[in-house]
């Protein structure tokens, strides 16, 4: 699999070595297993089908092929890990809705006027609310207030948002709830010994990588705003107007473009034109010698003020011809838990459903390469819209975009204070065991419901589908993996290579596997994969399971490299102006930080 992964090499050419030492050992239907798993995998490194689709497909085969009971099949949509990622989930999305966290991030903004120490105290409140919510809702909530402040103290958005975004994975290493990994590790120790990790269990470990990494965050944070330039400060109120928006128009009768070459049009407009379409037809050749004609549609890319100035001036208007009562412009970025992704402009009927229509879209380090109506869009794209702002915030809110500006919330004390105190009554009765944590969180919802504090149609949008389709389908796969000693070949294959390496260097294998993994893959996927190797891999050692099981809940959330191993990377990546390679480079010291962490904390706490 290609990927800018710098740590890529290494654990796939041991992937290879153990795959070959391992198939050589197991009989016909274990390989047909590995093969099953190994496709499933890749399908999901190449990022081309959605992650849940993938899933289904993947165990429909394992039933097909007899790995997976039909009695079995959908077993883990019951799971308590899935229930309890579904709950919180809602929890997170009535907290949002409370206002609570926009009320606090506006208390810290008064707090102080200077940017570096409010920068910091936004990286620390992400990181404690991630601890308690799923890393994605934290994130959501954070990201308005993060903008807003750049906007406040004048400094490019980019300084912040990675950090920021880094900031929320660490928090979720913290408790049980903080992340689907740590679910599921708990689940898949529970299913297999009979005991569960607790909600603070985690805490010794996470809380120790999570301040050495904040430390690392907050360092970086102060060198990259004291290397911020002039230009770059003065330039920063124009920072929410992203790059590069990609639109179609099309050229009016009697337009000043009639009759310009694509070059000259690029002059005069500072935009890049790069396609144009006449009859139907995209013109090739030397684009920049072609001279337009009234009518042709040109396939071009502007940053917000010259494409406004382009449309006012007259020359041309959109290629959709919509129109819509309203000339307000709202910024929105897609989400993982919208029902934009995998749609086309023209699939969401804008104007038809809402009053409003799409200026252009932003994908940040990609062009949209054909005609926008017809482009598939994705999560972390930005949206320019146009219309009343009462009718884009209706839209914004049904899409399930995000709004790339504060919200001004005025709620009841009552309403802000009801879904906390709900949220910390079952975080104390799942710390205390009084009851599953499962049925803590659900018994949660249920209080957010009666108290109405959240409606129906509220809580299911407020969960993220694909995400719970995922873990449904990937956990019967998992069992396989396990129940037809497939883990346990693996785990033994791995162990001759070792040698006699002893247990630490085994427990740092587990780690950096599950470390090298996720940033191509997903956590979830990557912890479904692995427990059952590194418990295979314990047991094979004699030695105790806990550690291992743990290195694999560290791995998979140490997701630093890349803007697709975790949603809230991709989230970020248009707001932020981010490349690909930004994400390696904030990040490959902080997976290194945190490996040598978790390596010297795990086997103090969870003695091999």
């Amino acid at each position: 699999v290609s990927s800018p992964n710098p740590l890529g090499f290494g654990p796939v050419w041991l992937g290879i070595t153990i795959l070959k030492r391992a198939l050589s050992g197991m009989t016909p239907a274990q390989g047909l297993l590995l093969l099953v798993l190994a496709g499933t995998l890749l399908a999901m490194a190449f990022d081309r089908w959605r992650y849940d689709v993938i899933a289904i497909v993947s165990l429909m085969a394992c039933v097909l092929l007899g790995f997976v009971s039909p009695q079995d099949a959908f077993s883990g949509f019951g799971d308590p890990a899935v229930i309890t990622v579904a709950a919180v989930l809602v929890i997170s999305g009535a907290i949002s809705q409370s206002g609570t966290i926009d009320l606090l991030g506006r208390k810290l903004t008064a707090i102080t006027d200077r940017p570096y120490l409010h920068m910091a105290m936004q990286c620390v409140l992400g990181l404690v609310l991630s601890a308690f919510m799923n890393n994605i809702a934290a994130l959501t909530l954070m990201l308005p207030l993060a903008l807003a402040a750049a906007r406040r103290f004048r400094y490019p958005p980019g300084v912040i948002l990675m950090p920021l975004s880094f900031a929320t994975l660490l928090g979720g290493k913290i408790t049980l709830i903080g992340t689907p990994p740590n679910l599921l590790i708990s689940n898949f120790r529970y299913q297999e010994t009979g005991l569960r990790f607790s909600m603070f269990d985690f805490a010794p470990v996470g809380l120790a990588v999570a301040a050495v990494g904040l430390v690392y965050l907050l360092a970086a944070v102060w060198l990259r705003a004291r290397g911020v330039r002039d230009d770059e400060t003065d330039s920063s109120i124009e920072a929410f107007d992203v790059e590069d928006y990609g639109t179609e128009v099309e050229i009016a009768p009697r337009s000043l473009l009639d009759g310009q070459t694509v070059d000259a049009a690029e002059r005069a407009w500072s935009v890049r034109i790069h396609g144009v379409v006449r009859d139907g037809k995209r013109l090739f050749g030397r684009l920049h010698e072609q001279r337009l004609m009234s009518g042709d549609i040109l396939l071009l890319e502007a940053e917000t003020r010259r494409l406004e100035d382009l449309l006012q001036s007259g020359a041309v208007a959109l290629a959709s011809g919509d129109e819509v009562s309203g000339t307000a412009t709202m910024e929105a970025v897609v989400t993982p838990a919208s029902v934009v992704p995998g749609s086309t402009p023209a699939s969401l009927a804008l104007p038809e459903r809402f009053g409003i229509r799409l200026l252009a879209a932003a994908r940040q380090g990609r062009r949209f390469e054909g005609r926008l109506s017809e482009e598939r869009l994705a999560v972390g794209d930005v949206l320019l819209l146009q219309g009343e702002p009462a009718a884009m915030h209706e839209a914004v809110r049904s899409l399930g975009c995000l709004p790339l500006a504060m919200r001004r919330l005025k709620l009841s004390v009552s309403r802000r204070t009801v879904p906390i105190a709900l949220f910390a009554a079952a975080i104390l009765a799942a710390a205390a065991d009084v009851v599953p944590t499962a049925i803590a969180f659900v018994l949660c919802v249920l209080g957010l419901a009666l108290t109405r504090m959240i409606r129906t149609s509220e809580a299911l949008a407020s969960i993220d589908w694909s995400v719970i389709i995922l873990l449904g389908a990937m956990i019967p796969i998992g069992t396989a993996l396990q129940t037809t000693g497939t883990a346990d070949i693996i785990a033994h294959t791995l162990l001759s290579l070792a040698g006699n390496a002893g247990p630490y260097a085994l427990l740092a294998g587990v780690l950096l596997t599950s470390m090298a993994i996720t940033p191509v893959l997903n956590n979830p996927a990557t912890v479904i994969l692995m427990a059952p190797i590194a418990l295979s891999v314990a047991e094979a050692a004699s030695l105790k399971p806990e550690a291992f099981l743990m290195a694999v809940a560290v791995g998979a959330s140490a997701d630093f490299l890349t803007p697709i191993g975790h949603q809230n990377n991709t989230i970020i990546m248009g707001p932020g102006r981010y490349r690909f390679t930004d994400y390696a480079r904030l990040g490959l010291p902080l997976t290194i930080l945190t490996a040598l962490v978790a390596l010297f904390m795990l086997p103090r706490v969870w003695p091999l």
